[in-house]
Order: structure tokens, then C-alpha cells, then sequence
């Protein structure tokens, strides 16, 4: 079982910047980078809803389940 995550390609959808959402966000960019890349082992509601915001999407175009099997 795997959760996905789809930041880049919300970001690529809205034409934003990593230093955009950064900003709009308020967390680091090393942090972004982290979940950008799927190297993130949890995220806060908190974070989430502040990204869900400045992309104007729900959490599921973000997060995605993948079955391994």
C-alpha cells in the first residue's frame, strides 16, 4: 500500500512556482520539496488545508491511494 503524492503536478495544473506556494503556504521550501517529491512520512491537516487553498483543490488531487499489489 502506498499513498501518492501529486503536489507537482497541482502546482504544474495552477502554473505554480515552489517559491509561489511557498510564500501563499508559509512552511519551508525544504519542507514542499519533501512532499513534492513523496519523501514525506505525514503532513498536517494544517499544512495540507494551507496547500489545498493556494491551489484552489481538494485533498484527493493531491493524495492518492496506489494499491502495490
Amino acid at each position: 500500500m502506498a499513498i501518492v503524492v501529486n503536489l507537482d503536478v497541482m502546482m504544474a495544473k495552477r502554473k505554480m512556482s515552489l517559491n509561489e506556494l511557498q510564500s501563499k503556504v508559509g512552511i519551508t521550501l525544504a519542507n514542499l520539496s519533501i512532499l513534492k517529491t513523496g519523501k514525506a512520512k505525514a503532513i498536517r491537516f494544517e499544512t495540507l488545508e494551507a496547500i489545498c487553498k493556494a491551489l484552489e483543490c481538494q485533498p484527493g488531487d493531491i493524495l492518492a491511494y496506489v494499491n502495490d499489489d
